[in-house]
């Protein structure tokens, strides 16, 4: 098995990698990242075999805030284009449908805690999805969403929200939830952004969150079945 170098690109302290990273250290691949919030350098596409793009609380367009976001698209667009595995969760994954020419926009409700996402009829039929369950809880923290980009296969959708991911060319993937979380990840969103916790018929509160804990192994076996099947591949 080849080492992979896996790079990421995180936007703040508390979204970080979650299984993610047990998963590349417990396969002996090497992990790089840019840190948006800390100023950090992009690498070189050549420094790095895939490309990870992490979640946050901003807006793909909010850019006279964050001024890294355009250089961040443009990074993530020559990923592509040169091949790389790309894997983008909730702000990544509209990162990534945006440079493939999707519209990003706000969802008709916010979507935040424990609910079921279901495969498609074309997930049924992807490899990458061939032993997932037809239905899984998951975790969501999200007001935004996101068009199909052309050419992807369309993956998952829930009740509130039909575009929950995609995959391009067998090697981008995009994920609107967080098969990562692990109960660090849901400690440190519920610390961090417990003010998004408002009434809403798809807003749990930081308590329901949390006992979301138990959700955690089962979610984080089937996001190794993809990194398995994208290393593979």
């Amino acid at each position: 098995m080849t080492n992979l170098r896996i790079h990421y690109l995180q936007h703040v302290p508390f979204e970080g990698l979650g299984y993610i990273e047990t998963w590349s250290k417990e396969n002996g691949h090497v992990l790089s990242s840019t840190r948006f919030y800390e100023d950090e350098v992009l690498p070189a596409p050549g420094e790095f075999d895939w490309l990870i793009v992490m979640g946050g609380p901003m807006s793909i367009d909010d850019e006279d805030q964050y001024s890294w976001l355009k250089s961040e698209k443009d990074f993530i667009r020559k990923a592509i284009d040169e091949g790389k595995v790309v894997i983008g969760i909730c702000l990544g994954s509209q990162l990534i449908a945006k440079v493939l020419g999707a519209s990003v926009f706000p969802n008709s409700k916010k979507e935040i805690g424990w609910f079921p996402v279901e495969l498609t009829d074309n997930a049924v039929h992807s490899p990458v999805l061939k032993t997932f369950p037809k239905r899984q809880n998951v975790l969501h923290w999200h007001g935004d969403t996101f068009d199909i980009p052309p050419d992807a296969i369309h993956l998952m959708r829930s009740e509130v929200c039909e575009n929950q991911a995609f995959l391009y060319n067998n090697r981008v993937l995009g994920l609107q939830f967080h098969l990562e979380a692990t109960i660090n990840t849901l400690r440190a969103m519920t610390d961090n952004c417990g003010d998004e916790l408002v009434s809403g018929e798809f807003v749990q509160t930081g308590a329901e969150i949390l006992d979301g804990e138990k959700f955690c192994a089962a979610n984080n076996a089937l996001l190794s079945q993809l990194l398995f099947f994208f290393q593979n591949a």
